[in-house]
């Protein structure tokens, strides 16, 4: 059995030597402290936390698997300083020390170093993210299914933030902070794709730091989750009948059979072609897009000062405009899109281990979770699948598919989220509109979370 466990794609054998030699440089201080060190210390402690996570029970099940115990890990390793600190006051004075064991050497700023500055890292795994996943979709799915599947992701999100910040007023959580800070990010797709860049809007438009978003975000992304995949078992099974229950097919009438809206083998066979050349041309490409939001965000800044718009909002639109107008040509997809599989399959736990660290205060997450907040998670997702199940009947749709797709599949978390939903509901034939919601569902999140920081920010 032990023979068949990898980590990081390689040999237990293999990753535990190399892990050994990576924590005895760590704790007795002579890890390099640029980019190499720390990036192979959040390598190997990433890929331990996410084995972890992948196989407990009930966690991997319902709450995230590897992703939630990768940030909660580290978050929790650096809570209780067991991980190599120094702490200096204003005037340079250490103030105190952790886990010195030889040499005097500071993991946690190189960390930080190395993750938080202007948001390096964490900008340059979204850009790569954004443009690969967008330009990565089936434009026939997209132009199909917008005119009716959009509407439900619409009224998911309507319903589920109505619905959220009407209990939140009847228990005296705060409207506005609720929906900010539960309902918002529950529906924004995970954490990669939908809290991690809602922290950097709430930063840069002044509402509170990334740190105390997260800190309060996070824990709602992983009872979403959870509650979004039982909610998916049970509905299924409550709400019967041919006007309610499509058995797996989503459209009652003009049938749009989701298996002609799949990547074809053969671009799935070029997309397996990864070549060194195609990795680069992703990185420019990639960059290049997220460069553009950013012209864009100053240039609206300018003219529409009263209004802050993110640069990834600016972003995720410049390239939905190229998808959906096919102004990309096919190699230059490809290679957006071999990038972003690069990126997301080697280092998402490098940036969850940053997250945790950088941005997950494990304080304030106690002190922000109640039996309040656990109800308001509830409403959101509930308020999903309804919103989406209504609307879902007005535009065609069988109301159950409707509510797991457009709402289950927006207030889960993202891929893995939408395997477990669709797996507990029986209903895997409907991936392809799962990752509609994810995808563009939480592009729209961070367009809308924009819009409301600008103008109800100031009110939390």
């Amino acid at each position: 059995m032990k023979d068949n466990i990898k980590l990081f794609n390689l040999p237990l054998p293999i990753f535990c030597f190399i892990t050994v030699i990576v924590l005895i440089t760590t704790y007795i201080g002579v890890l390099p402290s640029g980019m190499t060190g720390t990036f192979i210390f959040m390598i190997i402690l990433g890929a331990i936390l996410a084995y972890i996570g992948d196989h407990t029970p009930i966690i991997n099940s319902y709450f995230g698997g590897g992703a939630i115990v990768v940030i909660f890990g580290t978050a929790l390793l650096h809570y209780f300083h067991l991980l190599p600190e120094i702490i200096k006051d204003a005037d340079g004075n250490v103030v105190a020390s952790y886990m010195q064991l030889w040499k005097s050497f500071d993991l946690v700023a190189s960390i930080k170093n190395f993750f938080t500055p202007t948001g390096a890292f964490l900008d340059w795994y979204i850009a790569a993210l954004i443009t690969g996943s967008i330009l990565g979709m089936n434009r026939k799915l997209l132009l199909k299914a917008s005119t009716r599947y959009f509407p439900a992701i619409f009224g998911a999100l309507i319903v589920s933030f109505g619905l959220c910040m009407g209990v939140a007023t009847i228990m005296g959580y705060g409207s506005i902070k609720a929906l900010l800070l539960i309902a918002l990010p529950i529906m924004g797709g995970g954490m990669g794709a939908g809290a991690s860049p809602l922290s950097k809007i709430f930063d840069a438009s002044g509402t509170m730091t990334a740190a105390e978003a997260l800190s309060i975000m996070t824990p709602a992304v992983a009872i979403g989750n959870a509650i979004s995949i039982v909610a998916a078992g049970l509905l299924v099974k409550l709400l019967k009948g041919p006007k309610w229950n499509g058995e797996g097919q989503l459209m009652q009438s003009g049938t749009v059979d989701p298996k002609e809206l799949e990547i074809s083998p053969e671009m799935q066979q070029k997309r397996d072609a990864i070549s060194l050349t195609n990795l680069g041309i992703g990185l420019l490409v990639s960059g290049t897009f997220f460069a553009w939001g950013f012209v864009c965000s100053n240039v609206w800044s300018t003219f529409v000062p009263s209004i802050t718009i993110h640069a990834y909002a600016f972003m995720i639109i410049t390239v939905a405009i190229f998808k959906l107008g096919n102004f990309v040509p096919e190699w230059i997809e490809i290679a957006c899109y071999q990038w972003f599989q690069f990126i997301m399959k080697n280092l998402t736990n490098v940036l969850l281990v940053g997250i945790g660290l950088c941005y997950l205060d494990i304080g304030q997450v106690v002190s922000s979770f109640s039996i309040t907040y656990l109800i308001l998670c509830g409403v959101t997702v509930i308020g999903a699948f309804f919103g989406s199940a209504l609307v879902g009947r007005f535009v065609g749709f069988y109301p159950v598919e409707a509510g797991i797709t457009a709402g289950l599949c927006m207030s889960n978390m993202g891929g893995t989220g939408d395997v477990a939903v669709l797996s507990a509901a029986d209903r895997m034939e409907l991936m392809p509109f799962a990752q509609i919601s994810s995808r563009l569902g939480g592009a729209i999140i961070l367009l809308i979370g924009s819009l409301l920081l600008s103008t109800l920010g100031g009110m939390l």
